[in-house]
């Protein structure tokens, strides 16, 4: 069977061969479609689907529009497929879930895949592998989810997947920072920022990346619209560390600071931080040194030795 083709970032588009397909433009018909895809990996309670979609009829109208709409999407999906094992949904006496054998490409899928993928995974840690697929997953972001929607499970799930794309912006931003990339991560980062324009470590970010692709001047003036957001937005200043980055570039004396990304977790830290665990090793040394005759005095009077 040829595959279904999903995407639900921006407007809802269903293609099968490259054709769209027909007969889905009901929109209780697209909003159980949608629901199924977007909770894919449990099955629902027929019940519990009929309340969702038809909340203001009753139970035994709600069950009859859900059967129609069953059959409705069954017939427009699977009607060249007279295999039941492969149909896009498993639809049971009391259950209804999506069939994990179907042949379904999922925009929202792969997005989520990619995100989990590379969850714990600092961005300058990035292997190439995982910076490959976080880069194709947030290009599959062509607007939030099912715009134009304003049901309440799918405000909800805009809202998500918005977060975790802007999370995805700013780990490719730290990415191509690390990798000397000035440029595109300045993209990423600023397409985070039209997301989330009070989220500081960004404005950082920014900071850092205009700075070091050679434009001081944007990199000043990238605190200012971070000051700005923060107080439209929040109410607050900026905090002491982004006040701090700012007056380094101010004064030019800016430090890349961004770990190598070749840097193994084990890697041998920088000379002046070596310098202090020296320093540090030596007041200890001492401070056992005092401890240890403080005991050894503490003994010779318990056992009567001058």
């Amino acid at each position: 069977m040829s595959q279904l083709r999903v995407r639900m970032f921006g407007k809802l588009i269903v293609r099968r061969d490259e054709e769209v397909v027909a007969n889905l433009d009901a929109s209780k018909l697209q909003e159980l479609f949608c629901y199924l895809l977007i909770f894919r990996n449990s099955p629902h309670p027929r019940e519990g689907l009929a309340t969702l979609l038809w909340s203001e009829s009753t139970t035994a109208q709600s069950r009859k529009y859900l059967r129609q709409a069953l059959w409705k999407l069954q017939s427009v999906l699977d009607r060249d497929n007279s295999n039941s094992a492969e149909r896009t949904f498993r639809v049971e006496l009391d259950w209804v879930s999506l069939n994990p054998l179907a042949e379904i490409w999922l925009d929202v899928a792969v997005f989520e895949r990619a995100f989990t993928l590379a969850r714990e995974a600092a961005g300058p840690r990035l292997d190439h592998a995982k910076a490959q697929a976080l880069n194709a997953a947030v290009q599959l972001y062509e607007g939030d989810l099912l715009e134009g929607w304003y049901q309440d499970w799918c405000l909800r799930e805009r809202e998500r997947l918005q977060s975790h794309y802007v999370v995805m912006l700013d780990k490719m931003a730290s990415y191509c920072e690390a990798h000397k990339k000035y440029e595109t991560g300045l993209d990423y980062g600023l397409r985070a920022m039209r997301y989330d324009r009070a989220r500081e470590s960004i404005h950082r970010r920014l900071m850092r990346l205009y700075y070091l692709a050679g434009d001081r001047t944007a990199a000043l003036h990238q605190y200012d619209h971070c000051v700005t957001a923060l107080k439209e937005e929040l109410g607050v200043k900026p905090a002491e560390h982004t006040v701090a980055l700012y007056e380094q570039i101010r004064e030019d004396r800016f430090q890349d600071l961004a770990p190598s990304p070749g840097a193994a977790a084990g890697a041998a830290p920088p000379p002046e931080v070596v310098d202090h665990l020296k320093q540090f090793r030596e007041m200890l040394t001492e401070i056992r040194r005092q401890v240890q005759k403080y005991i050894d005095g503490v003994d010779a009077v318990l056992n009567g030795r001058p």
